[in-house]
């Protein structure tokens, strides 16, 4: 497969972003004589950050999503949310470290926080099962939900899986009744519910958590009832038709926009979440702000319906009502 774009570039990119990272460690120790070099690599980097981010192709977000060093929940959570105090346990089995839930406050604005967390290193990982969440996961997080409700705390989700985790024990445990029951019972929260898909958005891994008043997604994040090389393997028997399948999926933030199952994308900085993530995450701040700003107007039971109604439209051919 020859080398893409976003490949070729991101590598070079990457390697502009570490020295530039090592030059400013450099001038902020005093060393001026850095600064001149400083100045032309940060220009350059944006020069090529810009090229690399234009005209890029469903597969080369799915890339993105996936990045390495792309800001994940706690990275957000960190970022954004003050005097964060994480709740453990689904109160039947166990706790989930996929699923990371708790309270805080969003510019002095109370909240409940329910987001998915891969882990970047490989003890991490393992710890937060690459940010597949088990039953016991989606079971914490509507006792979380509920909670906020009681409470009348709004609830954020930040989505970020490949998908549920779908072996023997979750099975058993029966990890498809409690995502049906995550999308069940958050159309009974009488809060506003505002969910943003940061990375992956993965089946139905993402939409447990995922019914909200608002959906939202960052520019280079990906929403999907299946990965792009789970896709090619079921349908060609070839998981290296992964850029076609991605094609044909309808991944992106503007094909969920134009399919009414996203209502807002944020933008990224210029080549990715991964080169500023404190800018990834003041646009993404600046965004929950505007919509729970708006959501609060609503009445409880005018936001309960109008959620519905939101839901019951989707998938609906053009022209047509849905029986509400």
């Amino acid at each position: 497969m020859a080398e893409s774009k976003l490949d070729r570039l991101g590598k070079v990119l990457d390697e502009l972003d570490a020295r530039i990272a090592e030059l400013r460690r450099l001038v902020d120790e005093g060393g001026d004589a850095y600064r001149q070099e400083l100045a032309e690599l940060e220009q350059r980097a944006e020069q090529l950050a810009t090229e690399l981010c234009s005209n890029l192709s469903s597969w080369d977000r799915v890339t993105l999503a996936r990045h390495q060093r792309r800001p994940q929940s706690l990275d957000y959570i960190d970022a954004i949310v003050d005097d964060f105090v994480e709740l453990h346990g689904d109160r039947r089995f166990a706790d989930d470290r996929a699923m990371i839930t708790g309270l805080g406050f969003l510019d002095g604005r109370p909240i409940a926080v329910v987001a998915q967390q891969k882990g970047r290193t490989t003890q991490e990982r393992r710890e937060h099962n690459f940010g597949m969440s088990h039953p016991e996961g989606y079971r914490k997080a509507m006792r979380v939900m509920q909670l906020a409700a009681r409470m009348g705390r709004s609830i954020i989700t930040l989505i970020d899986t490949p998908g549920a985790d779908c072996l023997a024990d979750s099975e058993g445990r029966g990890i498809s009744e409690a995502i049906a029951t995550n999308q069940r019972d958050m159309f009974s929260l009488p809060v506003p519910v505002v969910c943003t898909v940061i990375g992956e958005g993965g089946s139905g891994g993402a939409i447990g958590i995922g019914a909200g008043d608002t959906v939202m997604m960052l520019e280079h994040a990906y929403y999907s009832v299946i990965t792009p090389e789970g896709c090619a393997a079921i349908l060609w028997h070839d998981p290296s038709l992964r850029e076609e399948a991605a094609v044909a999926l309808k991944l992106t933030a503007p094909d969920a926009v134009a399919l009414g199952v996203v209502d807002r994308v944020v933008d990224e900085p210029p080549g990715g979440a991964h080169r500023s993530p404190a800018a990834a995450a003041a646009n993404l701040k600046q965004a929950l702000k505007e919509e729970l700003d708006a959501l609060a107007e609503c009445r409880p039971d005018a936001l309960l319906q109008a959620r519905y109604e939101k839901y019951r439209r989707m998938g609906m051919p053009e022209g047509l009502s849905p029986a509400i």
